[in-house]
């Protein structure tokens, strides 16, 4: 294989051995004789245990041990989950209710795990789990997306988390009353499941006294931290390791009840237990995302103008908080409220609520598409009541390029953006200007067709600090990188960025992730975070590499360093024809005895966050007749910044866009008024299939980001961001000529046909 050229497209080298079966997951790689581990779940959303009998259960054929929150706390673990709090607006702290590793007294959401049994088989765990007499008394069921009820936890009254603010609320109010124009809209922002294509799944063992823990997740320090607080152990005695991943979209980032009480067994009976969840265990166990509802509100002057931005949101926790659910609705909402308009008054309220449903938590773009979402809909609400182009009312409002660094009113200070230009780019690219008559072909077939755009702006999170380690071994190097593949193609990426940098051919690089012995420190994978930050720490490990190798050349050849130099592929020695490779170098330093040269690393913080931008237009076509609504046209310009590696690059944003497409069409969570999960399978969940993608569009525009070396922006979640609204955008334009002035996601076949017959009613009626 040739040497990675910069910036160019290239096939993951992971895809082989993914596609053809290869892949280590988790439940692949558990050991043969482990203990099976099954959690026998609440089916009642809210009531109070009164009787939990585990004799004969405890005497079924097979069975290790059967775990309560009892059991627990007897052996000194520490049985409540961690969660980060908000400050409320008074200045108090938002509610922090206990969140039990197994349930406590009393059950909070259905599936919650009540007891954990570990026999020989699954078979035999779910047999015994038949046999434990469990009763519960019903509590009063709080599941509207609204303050109130009988209160879940003491700590909440009336079900309040939280109550947190931003901003100057007294000015923004004043300059919507002074406005010239002032436009409200509601918007609803659906649940949706995650359905990683791997469910979650973990396994412990004993090696040689320490406990080893291996789980599909999305960075294994995290983990490793709480094993040692909730089991008591040194961090000297934990070993967390993570092998490939199916999938983590933030779900897979946070710590969950099951790994800690697998981890438990596995100290308690000295033999190794796993878990693997089912699909439908999944629904009911792991994090949700989204799931608001906002009320927001632009104000403008008689120039359209924004002058003011005020929103007003109610956001669901769930029964718990999940580990940084409270952050996601306020302060990383906010990083992005504005969006890309120059609007300096601003105010955001937002209150979190407790249900009796599963906790809610990250769900790819944790917070930002929220944002941009309830942002981009009522510009484009905007745009329908003051008669204005909606193209033309986002370039009026968007910041100049002259005004960069530009600090935001939620006090972020984007680097670089020339929004005006990537939006003529997205003009061009989704043919503007043919839309007037693809429409008429569309009405003259019986058809509504809808243009919608949406633009974005994201903002990249996750722990600034990480470090990167190069280890030079016969044939090539490894580089060990502390972020976690979920199946983005960090084994591509990587290998390609240090190829480029050192000449050492990618396919002999091997990346190291997901080992807290091998990799000491490092902040997983979230927050689209990873190419900016650990490929910033690798061109610092570079620079150490050169710069001892470079000394270490110049004693050999008894010239000074600065005769020494580095193109990229070659050392080049003033005076000398002496031209080694970097693996040349390696070599003459191990025969040299010289191994301390033989593993560096180094260790970065970026002081700022890169700014992902760009334009999302897709064009729907409805059926009036079924309400089918097709997504005919998808056209995507992004600004990444400097590109690694374009192919990748597009694939992250084909990803992301057919999230957001599915939580747009068809993905509903239901609960019913007892709490009852209506949508826990695929036969009841609609996941998006692949005749509901159209083919994307993907094309770039660069401005490069001023905060990192390589000029380079994430792209993870930028998909995501951007897709719910110009989807929504799409179908309302379809909608406005018959009559339709609201819908909410997700736009299914049903409420779409319900809507354009509810307006022929009210234009027959008046």
């Amino acid at each position: 294989m040739e040497k990675f050229g910069k910036s160019q497209s290239v096939t993951r080298k992971e895809d082989l051995r993914l596609l053809t079966g290869h892949g280590r997951y988790v439940d692949d790689i558990a050991p043969a004789d482990a203990l099976h581990a099954y959690f026998l779940r609440s089916t009642v959303a809210h009531g109070k245990i009164t009787a939990l009998d585990l004799d004969d259960a405890r005497d079924m054929p097979g069975v290790h041990m059967i775990c309560t929150i009892d059991d627990l706390e007897a052996a000194g673990v520490k049985i409540g989950l961690g969660s980060v709090t908000v400050k409320n607006r008074d200045g108090s702290r938002g509610a922090a209710p206990l969140r039990p590793l197994l349930a406590k007294e009393r059950v909070c959401h259905v599936g919650e795990a009540v007891a954990m049994i570990v026999a020989d088989s699954m078979e035999q765990a779910k047999d015994a789990a038949e046999m434990i007499m469990l009763d519960i008394d019903d509590l009063p069921v709080h599941v509207d997306l609204a303050i109130g009820g009988e209160a879940i936890h003491p700590e909440a009254p009336h079900n309040l988390a939280f109550d947190w603010g931003l901003g100057d609320e007294a000015a923004v109010q004043a300059a919507i009353k002074d406005a010239a124009h002032v436009v409200t809209v509601d918007v609803f922002d659906n649940r949706v499941i995650v359905n990683s294509l791997e469910a979650r799944g973990c396994y412990a063992e004993m090696e040689d006294g320490r406990l080893h823990l291996a789980f599909g997740g999305q960075g294994v320090w995290g983990i490793k931290d709480d094993l040692c607080k909730h089991l008591g152990m040194d961090a000297a005695d934990v070993h967390v390791t993570t092998p490939d991943v199916g999938g983590g979209f933030g779900m897979k980032g946070m710590r969950y009840p099951e790994y800690f009480c697998v981890a438990h067994a596995c100290r308690v009976l000295g033999r190794p237990v796993r878990w693997m969840s089912d699909r439908t265990e999944a629904m009911l166990s792991d994090n949700a995302g989204r799931d608001l509802t906002t009320e927001a509100t632009l104000a403008f002057d008689a120039n359209y103008r924004i002058t003011a931005y005020s929103i007003d949101t109610i956001a669901n926790m769930g029964a718990y908080n999940s580990q940084f659910a409270q952050p996601i609705q306020t302060d990383l909402f906010s990083k992005v409220m504005m969006g890309t308009y120059d609007v300096q008054t601003a105010y955001m309220r937002t209150r979190g609520i407790f249900t009796n449903t599963t906790p809610v938590d990250a769900y790819r773009g944790a917070g930002r598409p929220e944002a941009i979402f309830v942002l981009e809909r009522v510009m484009d609400e905007a745009a329908r009541q003051l008669g204005v182009d909606p193209w033309s009312l986002r370039e009026k409002n968007f910041i100049a390029p002259a005004k960069f660094p530009y600090t935001t009113v939620s006090n972020v200070t984007y680097d670089v953006g020339d929004f005006a230009k990537v939006l003529a780019s997205a003009a061009r690219e989704a043919d503007r200007d043919g839309f007037a008559a693809r429409k008429a072909a569309s009405n003259a077939e019986g058809k509504l067709r809808g243009q919608g755009l949406c633009y974005y702006i994201e903002s990249i999170l996750g722990d600034p600090s990480e470090t990167t380690r190069v280890d030079f071994v016969d044939g090539g190097a490894k580089i060990f990188v502390g972020t976690q593949s979920n199946g983005q193609g960090h084994e591509t990426v990587y290998a390609q960025f240090l190829a480029d940098q050192t000449g050492i051919p990618a396919d002999q690089i091997e990346v190291i992730q997901g080992d807290s012995d091998l990799i000491p420190t490092g902040g997983g994978t979230g927050g689209s975070r990873s190419v900016t930050v650990q490929n910033t720490a690798t061109l610092a490990t570079v620079d150490v590499i050169l710069e001892s190798f470079s000394a270490f050349l110049a004693d050999a050849e008894g010239v000074d360093a600065s005769a020494v130099s580095f193109d990229d592929e070659r050392f080049r020695i003033a005076g000398s024809n002496l031209t080694p490779t970097m693996l040349d170098v390696a070599d003459m330093a191990r025969e040299a005895g010289r191994d301390d040269l033989l593993s560096q690393s180094a260790r970065i913080t970026l002081d700022n966050r890169s700014f992902p931008n760009g334009a999302h237009v897709t064009e729907v076509e409805i059926d009036p007749d079924t309400g089918v609504v097709t997504v005919d046209r998808y056209t995507v310009v992004d600004d990444f910044g400097n590109l690694i590696n374009p192919m990748l690059a597009e694939g992250q944003v084909h990803g992301g866009v057919a999230q957001g497409l599915g939580q747009a069409l068809t993905e509903q969570v239901v609960f019913d008024a007892d709490g009852q999960l209506l949508t826990a399978s695929f036969m009841d969940y609609g996941m998006p299939r692949a005749d509901n993608l159209p083919m994307i569009s993907f094309s770039t525009e660069c401005t490069p980001s001023l905060y990192n070396p390589m000029g380079m922006k994430g792209c993870g979640e930028a998909g995501t961001v951007g897709a719910l609204a110009a989807i929504s955008n799409a179908v309302v334009d379809a909608l406005w000529d018959v009559g339709v002035r609201k819908v909410e996601m997700p736009f299914t076949p049903h409420r779409i046909w319900r809507a354009i017959e509810s307006a022929k009613g009210d234009s027959a009626a008046a």
